[in-house]
């Protein structure tokens, strides 16, 4: 059978490497795999190094989509992928996640009655006035198969209806809900040995072990706010210069701009901390791995932190992993300084517990086998 794989941003290149690796080892008989790039991360740190690095297979289709306002980002994907979808013929499409991407290939798909596996569905913030919440919800309205990470995603999809729902695809088939665990602790658990071979960022950056804050901050909400981004910042020079510990923040490309055209007043507090490029994902694996804490806006770094048995504060109002904050490991702070600072201070104070909740690292192995079945 032939899939088609849409990706875009980086999270998803990161995430389709298990899949593309799943289905090189146990399943290269039963499923090609075409993989399109939407262009949606289109700069090499961003994008490129990770083919590169992971040993992904380099896409088939690229559109070049490039940045642009959500509506006409979003109306040239769909273009591009139902172009490809009308000239070539897939049995299924493997979306990823909550990005522009990812409604996109649903739309797209939907419209062609190809039938569309969401990897990641049912994560919820509850939170409306998040893009990625608006796109996370229609296409788990639009897949065949919703491919839940862990339970309480599962349970927001029974919550809604999913579990009974009486939607009929053109095929006739109904909707699928499957609770295979997170392909990301697959990769994190492959790639965590690799990284120590292959990546010098510790020797670099000259880091010992549990002696280093990881920082990210990415979230427009965040970076586009000045006083969001303000406290944000402030809080994290304060924490490195009170407790005399080094904030390694790899600086996504927006935020890096935003901060030298508008935030020159933040200069002095940017100076006490340890800023690097982006950080490609052997870098994050090492850095999240030997971090003391893990202090992001990032969903996919609050996840990875939990992986590697990291604690973990949340720039956010609200996370879609909210099982992470409820085993005590995850602490939400959103960009309130006092919060920042406190859910530091409460996270290097306490032993924190890791229990299993993401699957067994073979999350790859049940979709690509839930998929055979279904088609």
């Amino acid at each position: 059978m032939h899939i088609l794989t849409v990706i875009g941003a980086r999270p998803q290149i990161i995430k389709s490497a298990a899949i593309s690796r799943a289905i090189a080892g146990s399943f290269s008989s039963q499923i090609t795999e075409i993989i399109l790039h939407t262009g949606q991360h289109y700069d090499a740190n961003m994008s490129q190094v990770f083919f590169d690095e992971l040993g992904i297979p380099q896409p088939q289709y690229n559109l070049g989509v490039g940045s642009g306002h959500h509506g006409e980002q979003t109306a040239k994907m769909i273009s591009g992928i139902e172009e490809v979808l009308l000239n070539e013929h897939f049995d299924g499409v493997i979306l990823y996640g909550d990005t522009n991407s990812t409604l996109a290939g649903a739309v797209a798909a939907s419209k062609l009655h190809v039938p569309v596996f969401h990897i990641e569905a049912g994560l919820r913030s509850f939170n409306m006035a998040m893009p990625e919440e608006i796109n996370r919800i229609v296409c788990d309205q639009i897949a065949s198969i919703c491919f839940a990470p862990t339970e309480t995603a599962v349970n927001n999809l029974r919550h809604e209806g999913f579990c009974d729902s009486k939607a009929s695809f053109p095929n006739g088939r109904k909707r699928i809900v499957c609770n295979s665990g997170d392909v990301m602790y697959d990769n994190s658990m492959y790639f965590a040995q690799m990284a120590h071979e292959r990546s010098d960022i510790m020797e670099r950056l000259r880091l010992e072990p549990d002696s280093f804050v990881l920082a990210t901050i990415h979230r427009d909400n965040n970076t586009d706010d000045p006083d969001r981004l303000e406290s944000i910042i402030r809080a994290l020079a304060d924490i490195a210069d009170q407790h005399h510990i080094a904030i390694v923040l790899p600086l996504h490309p927006r935020t890096r701009h935003i901060l030298e055209q508008d935030h020159s007043s933040l200069l002095p507090h940017l100076s006490k901390l340890t800023i690097v490029p982006p950080a490609s994902f052997l870098e994050m694996t090492l850095l999240e791995k030997n971090a003391k804490i893990v202090m992001t806006d990032s969903g996919g770094v609050q996840k990875e932190a939990f992986f590697f048995e990291k604690p973990c504060v949340i720039l956010r109002p609200e996370t879609e992993w909210v099982e992470i904050v409820e085993h005590g490991a995850g602490i939400i702070a959103d960009a309130d300084y006092r919060r920042i600072t406190n859910a530091f201070n409460d996270l290097a104070g306490h032993t924190v517990h890791f229990p299993p909740l993401f699957g067994d690292a073979h999350a790859s192995e049940k979709i690509l086998q839930t998929i055979i079945d279904y088609l």
